[in-house]
Protein backbone atom coordinates (compact mmCIF):
# COMPACT_ATOMS: atom_id res chain seq x y z
CA UNK A 1 0.00 0.00 0.00
CA UNK A 2 1.09 3.58 -0.70
CA UNK A 3 0.19 5.15 2.61
CA UNK A 4 1.23 8.56 3.80
CA UNK A 5 4.83 9.72 4.01
CA UNK A 6 6.20 11.73 6.89
CA UNK A 7 7.13 15.30 6.05
CA UNK A 8 10.70 14.60 7.18
CA UNK A 9 11.02 12.01 4.40
CA UNK A 10 10.12 14.45 1.60
CA UNK A 11 12.75 16.29 -0.50
CA UNK A 12 13.59 19.82 0.62
CA UNK A 13 14.90 23.00 -1.00
CA UNK A 14 15.91 26.46 0.21
CA UNK A 15 13.77 29.40 -0.95
CA UNK A 16 15.68 31.79 -3.24
CA UNK A 17 14.00 34.84 -1.64
CA UNK A 18 13.63 34.25 2.11
CA UNK A 19 16.25 31.50 2.57
CA UNK A 20 13.92 29.21 4.51
CA UNK A 21 13.71 25.48 3.81
CA UNK A 22 10.51 24.12 2.26
CA UNK A 23 9.35 20.60 1.48
CA UNK A 24 8.05 18.95 -1.69
CA UNK A 25 4.32 19.37 -2.36
CA UNK A 26 2.12 17.21 -4.56
CA UNK A 27 1.19 20.18 -6.79
CA UNK A 28 4.90 20.58 -7.62
CA UNK A 29 5.34 16.91 -8.61
CA UNK A 30 5.69 17.57 -12.36
CA UNK A 31 8.10 20.51 -12.11
CA UNK A 32 9.95 20.08 -8.81
CA UNK A 33 13.29 20.78 -10.53
CA UNK A 34 12.11 24.27 -11.55
CA UNK A 35 10.57 25.26 -8.18
CA UNK A 36 12.67 28.00 -6.51
CA UNK A 37 10.30 29.79 -4.14
CA UNK A 38 8.38 28.55 -1.10
CA UNK A 39 5.28 30.65 -1.79
CA UNK A 40 3.61 33.05 -4.21
CA UNK A 41 4.56 35.89 -1.85
CA UNK A 42 8.26 35.07 -2.16
CA UNK A 43 7.88 34.70 -5.93
CA UNK A 44 6.37 38.21 -6.17
CA UNK A 45 9.04 39.71 -3.88
CA UNK A 46 12.01 38.08 -5.57
CA UNK A 47 15.14 40.23 -5.89
CA UNK A 48 15.55 41.98 -9.20
CA UNK A 49 18.85 41.45 -11.07
CA UNK A 50 21.03 44.56 -11.17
Amino acid sequence: MGGMRRKDDLPRKICATCGRPFAWRRKWARDWDQVRYCSERCKRNRPTPK
